[in-house]
């Protein structure tokens, strides 16, 4: 499951907020243990996405990095070409 977890920091443009909720689900699923919650565990589940969600964008915010920030499009093509 964490493979999926991508590189959210210096981007140009930066990370969306569908990206880091989907980076924060990744991380929820493999601390749970769980790919989907049980009713009974559901409003606990969305809430640690939501909250780590939170962390994270205050994460991105607040890093400074004196790198140029990374293009999408190149690190799309380094990623299918270490997949092929």
């Amino acid at each position: 499951m964490c493979r999926n977890i991508k590189r959210l920091a210096n981007f140009e443009p930066p990370a969306t907020d569908d990206e880091i909720r989907a980076s924060a689900l990744q991380f929820v699923r493999k601390l749970s243990g769980m790919n989907a919650p049980s009713r009974a565990n559901e409003a606990a589940f969305t809430r640690a996405v939501d909250e780590v969600a939170a962390a994270a964008h205050r994460l991105l915010d607040g890093l400074v990095t004196s790198a140029p920030p990374r293009d999408r499009e190149e690190e799309a093509r380094r990623a299918r070409a270490r997949y092929a």
